[in-house]
């Protein structure tokens, strides 16, 4: 795979710009071989989760320093797709930065794009975005439940009718 085409696949992801592809391709390469798995290059470039443990409890997660240039680039990429509408990494950001913050969702997300440049240059396939609702979707009984419980806290009396399909 020429470098252009790598850049140009690795454009496609949504928050990603043509420089960010550029130097995300200079620091990582296009020969995905030289790292085993997606999880190896994510710790390589410092944006996996961090897991210090003791005792059975879960003490600071903080994250290696790995590569700094290249961790920035993924961290702005980060924010640009969680500004961005109606996308599979808006939705994961949102969710995340609603629990814990912008900064860590901010993080979370550019670990999850690392992962699918991973993916893109080994299979050197394009981008397929899952959509704003793949969360809601996914557990998708689970939300009704949920949606339905906290109706009723507030004191309503709720009955889910399935809307008839628009031909």
């Amino acid at each position: 795979m020429s470098w252009q085409k790598a850049a140009q696949l690795i454009d496609e992801i949504i928050g990603i710009s043509e420089e960010a592809a550029q130097g995300i391709l200079a620091e990582i390469g296009i020969e995905m071989g030289q790292f085993p798995s997606a999880q190896h290059l994510a710790s390589w470039a410092g944006v996996c989760p961090g897991n210090h443990e003791s005792a059975g409890k879960r003490l600071s997660g903080k994250t290696r320093k790995g590569n700094p240039w290249l961790r920035r680039l993924l961290v702005q990429a980060a924010r640009a797709a969680g500004r961005s509408k109606n996308t599979y990494l808006a939705a994961q950001y949102h969710r995340i930065a609603s629990r814990r913050g912008a900064k860590k969702a901010a993080l979370a997300v550019a670990h999850s794009i690392l992962v699918i440049i991973y993916h893109i240059l080994r299979d050197q396939s394009s981008y397929q975005d899952l959509g704003g609702n793949y969360f809601d979707e996914r557990g998708r009984q689970a939300v009704q439940e949920r949606l339905v419980k906290r109706l009723e806290r507030m004191g309503y009396q709720v009955e889910l009718q399935p809307m008839a399909q628009a031909s």
